[in-house]
């Protein structure tokens, strides 16, 4: 009976702690977003979304930086979902345990950690110098794509560990090849998982400044992107660019919020049109 109620005691206590935990998450998010709708709100207007900004940042809106960050952020998934999907599949279906494959895993997690700085010049390195890119929509879409790779791995691997062995066992036993059973029995399991790795990789890359900085974002461009070898303009850095303006840090300052808060709201669209496709896949699964 004691030990009962002490276990009992023990799941309240924990229970309390982790509801305590998503309130300070929760209150956290709301504090910042409060704060950037007092301060940002009132230059949010239809001119200022559709508008190229002028005179020196301190005029104008925002089109073009909107139309950067959502090419770059797509156009990074499309690269590392494919990669990260078919990497996944090769760790956890046909690699043999081992000291390579935990190296290898090893050396994923360690890459997830590493600063986005980092990516950023070895973007630089790589593609804007070595392969001759230069500053453009390609270079960036290329250095995100790794940027968020680990994070596309890690939760593909774990969406296919949570598809039951029976599945494939019962594919196989009824006459069909190892890659006819992954093809045509885990991944549709899998994939609404796996789509959960590609909204946190979205929400990351969109949200991303030193990586793009060096490859593909320029402090001002006078045209809409017509290429993926042209430069580009994008929200994270354009927020920089107005936060570090010198003398005109106080004119531009209800611009850094606005611009912000239209961020926030941009990844918040995109993650919800994801959790929505999401949500579609889970319902046709069953």
């Amino acid at each position: 009976m004691k030990y009962s109620t002490k276990r009992r005691i023990m799941q309240s206590g924990v229970f309390s702690l982790l509801r305590l935990s998503v309130g300070i998450n929760g209150l956290a998010l709301a504090i910042i977003v409060y704060f950037l709708i007092i301060n940002g709100a009132q230059v949010i207007t239809w001119d200022f979304l559709t508008q190229k900004p002028f005179d020196s940042m301190t005029q104008g809106g925002i089109m073009p930086c909107i139309v950067g960050t959502i090419i770059l952020s797509f156009g990074a998934m499309a690269i590392a979902f494919p990669l990260g999907v078919c990497s996944a599949i090769y760790l956890h279906e046909y690699a043999r345990p081992g000291k390579l494959l935990r190296f290898i895993r090893f050396a994923i997690n360690n890459l997830a950690g590493v600063p986005s700085v980092i990516f950023g010049l070895f973007g630089l390195a790589f593609f804007v110098t070595w392969m001759g890119l230069g500053v453009s929509i390609l270079s960036g879409i290329l250095t995100l794509g790794f940027l968020v790779l680990p994070v596309i791995i890690g939760t593909a691997e774990e969406a296919l560990r949570s598809v039951p062995q029976t599945y494939r066992e019962a594919s196989l036993g009824l006459g069909a090849t190892k890659w006819q059973t992954i093809a045509q029995v885990v991944l549709p399991a899998a994939l609404p998982g796996m789509l959960t790795g590609s909204i946190l990789g979205l929400s990351r890359a969109a949200g991303e400044t030193a990586a793009i900085m060096f490859t593909a974002a320029v402090y001002f461009s006078p045209k809409m992107p017509t290429s993926i070898f042209h430069d580009v303009m994008a929200l994270p850095y354009h927020i920089y660019v107005l936060a570090t303006a010198g003398t005109a840090i106080d004119k531009t300052r209800p611009l850094q919020y606005g611009t912000s808060l239209v961020l926030i709201l941009l990844v918040f669209g995109m993650n919800l049109v994801a959790i929505w496709y999401r949500a579609n896949m889970q319902k046709k699964a069953r």
